[in-house]
């Protein structure tokens, strides 16, 4: 790791934090999550070392309901470091430059949504936010940045690419962990079977990662809408859209070409369900996907002998990483395939990488615990992007300025 992190960084100082605290909104409340929780775990170190903390986080987008101001997101934070945390109704104005000019040690302040200044958007160049107004403004104001927002390293906008440029910067340990974490799949050396399950929505994602850390992986396990694709690669009528439905023939459109190069490059790979499962008058059923005679068949989840298969292989590796769901598990009738296979590996010793979209919230929701895995990501885009192989930007700035 070529980043700084709070170990380089001396304490009592006034530091200005990046979270990424972007949450669901219901009816007007922010609703508390799993970021909220890490972040804190952050935040509890800053103020137990006496730093003096401004922090900067984004919620919705322009235009969008869920775009409002951070003012509960200042109290839900209170709420997990059993601390004050203030909140300013702006970002780097009089207003905000004042609240900063009275922090003190130990103090915690939110600034207003990021994406509510001039300057945070669009993407543009790390040098180019770096000279815009809004970083300009808030640089001098503090000793250090520190950038904790590892989900939204994938996006160059000013609040957390340009700083850096300017300022001594360091990761903070979300940004720590979830690097090491969600690199650890190219970097990491395992002795024994490597499994990654992948499911989800995105036919795309997983192409992606098996193009890129293919020869990293003994076995990929497929669930989701790319599993039915690469069913329909192999000659089965799954995958095909339902009426109402647009979730596979665009995919196969784009994909087909790929995912049977896939299969006749790495079908030793790769192992697609054996049964399906699909609702009927309100009912799990589920079928051999031999005897599928229906083309455009609503399945919902891999079957179970399927996810048993999926399982038993979990408990023979030696690591086991998890991108996407293998089914729809927010209803319980079609949560089989991702349960089973998540308690298979929280009951081994495995090491264990957990994330992509929602299906961390899977662990909460049918009753394990984040602690029997080595890590469960909170990152969606980021966390495909490092499988992919691609570039995080705010991870590459915070190493480009480390000299």
């Amino acid at each position: 790791m070529t980043f700084q992190t709070l170990d380089d960084l001396d304490d009592g100082q006034r530091v200005l934090i990046r979270f990424d605290l972007n949450s669901p909104v219901e009816d007007g409340e922010v609703q508390d999550n799993r970021r909220f929780a890490r972040h804190a775990a952050t935040l509890r170190e800053l103020v137990d070392r006496d730093f003096a903390v401004a922090v900067m986080a984004h919620q919705g987008r322009p235009g969008d309901d869920d775009f409002v101001s951070l003012s509960q997101h200042a109290e839900i934070l209170s709420g997990h470091i059993d601390s004050a945390v203030d909140h300013v109704a702006d970002t780097y104005g009089d207003e905000a430059l004042d609240a900063i000019d009275d922090l003190a040690g130990g103090d915690v302040l939110v600034l207003e949504n990021t994406r509510m200044a001039d300057g945070e958007l669009p993407e543009e160049e790390p040098e180019v936010k770096a000279d815009t107004e809004f970083v300009q403004t808030l640089a001098p104001e503090f000793d250090a940045y520190i950038n904790d927002a590892y989900s939204a390293a994938h996006r160059s906008h000013a609040s957390l690419v340009g700083f850096p440029v300017v300022m001594d910067a360091y990761a903070g340990r979300v940004m720590e962990t979830e690097y090491e974490a969600n690199t650890s799949i190219a970097e990491k050396e395992f002795d024994g079977q490597v499994t990654m399950a992948m499911g989800g929505t995105k036919a795309t994602d997983v192409i992606g990662v098996i193009d890129h850390i293919g020869d990293k992986i003994d076995d990929f396990v497929l669930g989701g809408i790319a599993g039915q694709l690469f069913l329909r690669a192999q000659g089965y009528p799954i995958g095909y859209d339902v009426e109402g439905m647009d979730l596979f023939t665009t995919q196969w459109e784009n994909n087909q070409e790929i995912i049977e190069e896939i299969l006749d490059e790495r079908g030793d790979q790769i192992t697609v369900a054996s049964d399906v499962a699909y609702g009927e008058d309100g009912e799990r059923v589920e079928v051999d996907v031999e005897d599928v005679d229906e083309k455009g068949l609503g399945i919902m989840d891999i079957g179970t002998d399927t996810a048993e298969e999926y399982a038993d292989l979990a408990r023979e590796s030696d690591a086991v990483f998890v991108k996407g769901a293998l089914g729809v598990f927010e209803d319980e009738k079609f949560a089989t395939g991702t349960v089973t296979v998540l308690e298979a590996i929280a009951e081994t010793d495995c090491f264990s990488v957990v994330g992509g979209g929602d299906t961390s919230r899977a662990i909460t929701m049918y009753g394990m615990s984040e602690d029997s895995f080595d890590h469960v990501s909170i990152a969606g885009g980021a966390y495909i992007r490092a499988l992919t192989g691609d570039e995080l930007v705010g991870v590459e700035v915070l190493r480009e300025y480390a000299e």
